[in-house]
């Protein structure tokens, strides 16, 4: 069977917007393929305001998430393949999910078996940013 977390991802995000919340995702930041501003990374992990005011064409379809954003007024291209998707909530409430592991996926993040170089989006300085302490926490609403 085909994953079901590009579906479960779309309906989550359609009901954050229709319940007026600001859509948040939390993304493997070290995933293959992954290009996000790395600067702004937290243990590996990034939390991303997908909203539509924030982002500028945004797309999302079964293989991955695509927008141009704004990271200290510096816009960037943003690519998230669907295997690093990790969670969708709200910045208002935590309302949202975190995606259990799929077999699909699985075999995907395997091919990375060895650490490979990652392309920051950003220009200029490409020395590593001291990184806070401590993760991001995602409150589950039952």
């Amino acid at each position: 069977m085909t994953p079901s977390r590009p579906y479960l991802l779309r309906a989550f995000y359609e009901w954050l917007l229709d319940n007026d919340m600001t859509p948040h995702l939390l993304v493997d930041a070290n995933a293959r393929m992954v290009q996000v501003p790395q600067q702004y990374a937290r243990d590996g992990q990034i939390v991303l305001n997908i909203a539509p005011q924030a982002v500028v064409a945004f797309t999302m379809d079964n293989e991955a998430i695509s927008f141009n954003a704004r990271f200290g007024g510096v816009p960037q291209q943003l690519y998230i393949p669907m295997a690093a998707v990790l969670a969708i909530h709200s910045r208002e409430n935590g309302a949202g999910t975190f995606f259990p592991p799929e077999s699909a996926y699985e075999a995907w993040q395997e091919v990375q078996s060895a650490p490979a170089e990652k392309t920051d989006v950003t220009d200029g300085d490409k020395s590593p940013s001291p990184r806070p302490d401590g993760r991001p926490t995602l409150r589950i609403i039952k």
